[in-house]
């Protein structure tokens, strides 16, 4: 009967607002009394909160559900689609958990606490690629803030309509994926090194002794290529190739 009062319950929140939610309502939509949620609920705010833990509660048992192999990365990937799952599948209480369908409501302890644990999940799959070095240049803290930032944003618009299979979970990949990208380091490449760039891009006999093509010091100029030719200055700013190099050619003899 409480699972069957909460779903009821979520249900007309969603599709019809927080003014269908009522213990009267309620209770003829489930077909019991509105003693009985007044006994497993204490009232319209106890079943409010009811509604958020419920929510989490089904939300980490999913989670949890994953299947985990030795390859920390592909768990991590699992658990990612395992979120946008959830979402899927439980619409009503994703949007009671995260897209705010209940205004004005503040989560008691319990509620926050299961909020947290939820989230530690995804955490602890970070870390546990961190440990052994797939992951590098930032905290589990940190790229588990950024995946949620993504996948919540892409299944957000996802249950809402904007996106349809099987493109959506397509590109629901390629966004996770494009989040680790830079965290994916090869395992024997220091954090700091730029693969791309050699420790001395003149070569020991750079008669400039600069380290930078021009002798600016600015090592990253020879990374573009054509930072002081054919970047944005070059093509007109005045500084190579500009309207002052050509005056000078006008009036040379």
């Amino acid at each position: 009967m409480r699972t069957a009062i909460l779903d009821a319950a979520t249900h007309l929140l969603v599709s019809e607002g927080p003014g269908a939610l009522t213990v009267r309502r309620i209770a003829g939509e489930v077909g019991c009394s509105t003693k009985v949620i007044y006994t497993l609920f204490g009232g319209k705010d106890g079943l409010t909160e009811a509604l958020w833990l419920e929510g989490f509660a089904r939300f980490e048992r999913r989670l949890r559900e994953t299947p985990a192999g030795d390859d920390p990365l592909a768990n991590l990937r699992a658990g990612l689609d395992a979120y946008r799952d959830y979402a899927l599948t439980e619409p009503d209480y994703y949007r009671v958990m995260f897209q705010s369908a209940m205004p004005g409501f503040r989560p008691g302890p319990d509620a926050v606490s299961a909020a947290r644990r939820a989230f530690g999940l995804l955490v602890s799959a970070v870390q546990a690629c961190l440990e052994p070095g797939l992951l590098r240049g930032g905290t589990a803290e940190e790229i588990a803030d950024l995946l949620w930032m993504a996948v919540h944003g892409a299944v957000s618009l996802e249950i809402t309509g904007f996106f349809r299979e099987p493109e959506s979970a397509q590109r629901y990949r390629a966004l996770y994926a494009a989040v680790l990208a830079p965290y994916l380091l090869p395992p024997d490449l220091p954090d700091d090194d730029d693969p791309y760039l050699p420790d001395d891009p003149l070569g020991s006999d750079d008669p400039l002794g600069s380290g930078g093509p021009l002798g600016s010091g600015d090592p990253a100029a020879g990374r573009g290529g054509r930072a002081a030719s054919g970047g944005a200055a070059g093509a007109g700013g005045g500084v190579g190739g500009g309207p002052a190099e050509e005056s000078e050619e006008r009036t040379a003899p």
